[in-house]
């Protein structure tokens, strides 16, 4: 359902755009060396953004893309409700 609501909004705004670019016309603008730099910095740090969120998040795009559902732990699971339940862990102040 995500992935067709996802595809219905990247045409949607394909045609936005198409339909809008005949409109377009030239600026005749100065960008000076600052902003020219500016956006240089803006471009390098959108990468770098990107590349760092990938990364954080790698893990459930790969399941995400492959269709697959995420793998559970089970043997972690246990273990931390098993520690919680140790009488020994629980009461070290004796």
């Amino acid at each position: 359902m995500r992935r067709e609501q996802a595809k219905s909004k990247i045409i949607a705004t394909a045609i936005l755009i198409a339909a809008l670019a005949p409109t377009f016309t030239p600026a005749f603008a100065y960008i000076d060396p600052g902003t020219g730099s500016l956006i240089i910095q803006s471009v390098i740090g959108a990468i770098a953004a990107i590349g760092v969120t990938i990364k954080l998040y790698w893990h459930k795009l790969k399941i995400f893309f492959s269709g697959r559902s995420a793998p559970t732990e089970p043997a972690l699971t246990e273990t931390i409700h098993s520690e919680s339940k140790d009488p020994q862990t629980n009461n070290q102040s004796d």
